[in-house]
């Protein structure tokens, strides 16, 4: 699953928002600026549309002027909570919108009309050139964002999507046109969603995977596994030889600490930043020079991105991509314990 990034959505002023509980888990009808829920009442169902209107609105004030349009209009196309999500599907003029959890973050998102996003998940359509032939995972698929556009750049990719929630792809599939990845490209691209757990042995494959992207997030943060080196040196097996993992690693500590000097400034100048990321530096205590770092700007979210291997000649990377990502590949730099 993904962090929240340019349409970041901060946590509902208290009392907190709470998703309302479906008697089912069955698929409910839409209604406008409010939930459609039989467990809650009709004043309940209208607190709870003025505070979805109000995150949104709040999303809509961090975005750039040329971008804030009025998001006050919107369908609440499905909330329920599950075993491991409380999950909440918007649709807005521009997009769709996929939120879970209680920090209200932007999980997936389905924009109208393309499938670029300008932000972190743009970054994984990037990965396909670096590895060998073969299938890519996709650890944490959520609503399939980053499926959509690889397999919109790169129609011949097999993807191998995991994610733990069955409730949440059965939802993607209806409202975040998952299932039209699961269909063959006339290319033979394709989408195969796997439901279970990353960490265990099943999600192996015989051969091993050509690149596994890790998207992996529980209320607002990475799964705290992805912060201990043993666990990169499991996941290294799941990958043939030659095979790299791209990741996001969610904020650093420097987002953390509005105060910290360091979060004045573009963390993509400033050789040492990434030692801010704990998952990056999981990743280096694992992987010693095999590591690579970036950090989106500020307008989409300030998350940094880590990529194992030999950091690739950037002219040959940057030529292998479409023209909106090539200037994104020169921001990647290899980590060096001696950066300050």
């Amino acid at each position: 699953m993904s962090c929240s990034f340019q349409l970041r959505l901060p946590p509902s002023p208290s009392p907190s928002f709470l998703l309302p509980t479906p008697t089912t888990a069955a698929k409910s009808p839409t209604s406008r600026c409010c939930y459609a829920s039989t467990s809650t009442s009709s004043v309940g169902v209208r607190k709870k549309g003025k505070q979805v209107k109000a995150i949104l609105q709040s999303a809509a004030a961090q975005k750039p002027d040329k971008e804030n349009e009025d998001e006050e209009e919107f369908q609440v196309l499905t909330a329920i909570h599950t075993a491991y999500n409380h999950i909440l599907i918007l649709d807005t003029p521009k997009s769709r919108l996929l939120l879970l959890d209680s920090t209200h973050n932007v999980h997936s998102m389905l924009n109208k009309g393309t499938k670029w996003t300008g932000s972190y998940w743009d970054e994984f359509a990037t990965l396909p050139p670096l590895v060998p032939e073969g299938p890519i995972a996709i650890f944490g698929l959520g609503g399939g964002t980053s499926a959509h556009l690889m397999l919109d750049l790169w129609p011949s990719l097999q993807l191998e999507g995991w994610e733990i929630d069955e409730i949440l792809i059965d939802k993607s599939r209806d409202y975040l046109g998952l299932s039209d990845l699961e269909k063959h490209t006339v290319d033979g691209g394709v989408l195969n969603i796997h439901i279970g757990d990353v960490f265990s042995p099943d999600a192996a494959i015989s051969g091993g995977y050509a690149g596994i992207i890790i998207d992996l997030f529980a209320e607002g943060k990475v799964l705290p596994q992805l912060e201990q080196a043993a666990t990169w040196l499991k996941l290294y097996d799941k990958l043939m030889p030659n095979g790299r993992f791209m990741v996001n690693c969610g904020a650093g500590e420097d987002r953390l600490n509005a105060n910290n000097a360091v979060s004045q400034h573009d963390g993509s100048s400033m050789d040492g930043t990434w030692k801010l990321n704990a998952t990056i530096r999981a990743l280096c205590e694992a992987f010693p020079g095999q590591v690579n770092w970036k950090k989106m700007p500020q307008s989409a979210g300030e998350n940094y991105l880590a990529l194992t291997g030999s950091l690739p000649d950037l002219c040959t990377w940057s030529a292998a991509v479409p023209n909106e990502l090539r200037s994104s590949v020169n921001q990647w730099r290899a980590c060096n314990v001696h950066d300050s």
